[in-house]
Formats: structure tokens, sequence, C-alpha cells
């Protein structure tokens, strides 16, 4: 009935914007609902049964709606929750999962690497912004534990490369020949946030930027006492 009631109105609700919307929306469902009712034929009126079952289908319609329009808010009050609560990480020292470098003249960031085992080779391979490899370094024969690696911001040439921001990738494999897995952090202090489709990212001192979601560690900065 609706169906048909809907192929009738079709210029009234646009033939277009069925084609857009393949669900209808709830004031939608209503006005057709009463367009049925009013071009029903009083011989031949609109069964209780089926009447009540389109006043259900009305009814889960609009429960759905409203589910979703709470799950919405819900979603941008824990966004703005999350941007309060992230105000009180700036001028703090964190350490966070990743990889990317920052140079700045003949200086670069460190980031420090993790081996889980023994590995005989360690591969380190720095990209730039555009994920162009632009220099690989070899170190051998290394234990597991964590290590810092510091670029010297230069490319296979010898030649210093513009400043920006740059990302390291390790590989390693083990005496045997099997991988070694590496993490990798990197660290500084917080000095602004933004939020970005729904999630939160810190700006540290150096430019980079870190996710909310991938600190591990906060440090409040020494304070040294000037009397």
């Amino acid at each position: 009935m609706i169906d048909q009631i809907l192929q009738q109105q079709g210029g009234f609700y646009g033939t277009d914007q069925t084609k857009k919307n393949d669900a209808l929306g709830k004031d939608a469902f209503l006005k057709l609902l009463v367009t049925q009712l009013q071009h029903q034929d009083p011989l031949n009126p609109l069964d209780d049964k089926e009447f009540i079952a389109q006043l259900a289908q009305f009814s889960s319609l609009e429960q759905m709606t409203n589910v979703a329009d709470g799950i919405k808010a819900l979603t941008e009050k824990t966004a703005q929750q999350d941007m309060l609560s992230a105000v009180n990480y700036i001028g703090k020292n964190v350490t966070a999962s990743g990889s990317t470098m920052t140079k700045i003249g003949n200086a670069t960031t460190p980031v420090f690497f993790t081996l889980s085992d023994t590995a005989a080779t360690v591969y380190a391979n720095v990209y730039d912004d555009n994920n162009n490899l632009i220099r690989t370094e070899k170190f051998t024969s290394m234990q597991a534990g964590e290590f810092q690696f510091t670029w010297d911001g230069t490319d296979y040439n010898g030649q210093m490369v513009p400043n920006g921001q740059y990302h390291v990738y390790f590989g390693a494999e083990s005496p045997t020949g099997s991988a070694v897995f590496v993490d990798t952090e990197v660290s500084g202090t917080i000095t602004g946030l933004e939020q970005s489709n729904g999630a939160t990212y810190f700006q540290l001192a150096d430019g980079r930027k870190i996710n909310f979601n991938d600190i591990r560690k906060v440090v409040q900065p020494m304070v040294s006492d000037q009397d």
C-alpha cells in the first residue's frame, strides 16, 4: 500500500530523492500513511491488521531514528570531553608509539626502537613525506632491548635534505633468518592539540603530531628551583 501511494505521489517526493534515499524518514513515512488513509476506498477501507502493522512499522522507524540521533549526540559529547581532558596534557612530556622524525637544520629528533629478540641485521629505512625512500642504514649483531636511532639528515648521496617531517621504518632478522619484531616510540613536549575526524591529536614542540590513543607515558616536566 505504501509503495503504491509513493508511486502515485512521485511528483510530491521527487524521483531523484527516492533514488538517493532507499529508506524513508519518519516524517515522510507518516505523510505517506496519512495520504494512504485519505485516498482509501470507502467501500473497501484499509484492513485493521494491515493498518496496525504499518503503525508498528512507523514506531520501529521512529525508534531507530531516535537511537541514531542518540548515538550521534553521545559521540559528539565524548569528543568534547576528550578535548577538555586533552588540554591537561599541554606542557607535559609524553612518549607515544610512532616513527616520525623532524629535521630542523642539522638536527633531527630521535626515534626509539625495541628489538624483541637478538638480531643479526637491522635496517633503518628513512622515507620523506611523499613516501620516497631516501636513506637506508644497516646495523649488525644487536641484542634484544631498546635503542635510539638518530638520523644525520642526509640522503643516499650524503646530501643534506630539506627541513620537515620524515619517517623511519625498521626491518630486523635473527641469526637464523627469521623476522624480529621491532617496536618504535617517539617522545616530546606537547604544545597544542586539535581534533580531526573524531580523533584528538597532540602537537609536539618540534611540529610532530601524535594521536591521543598512541600515548604510552606522560611525565610532568621538572621545574628547577630559581631561589
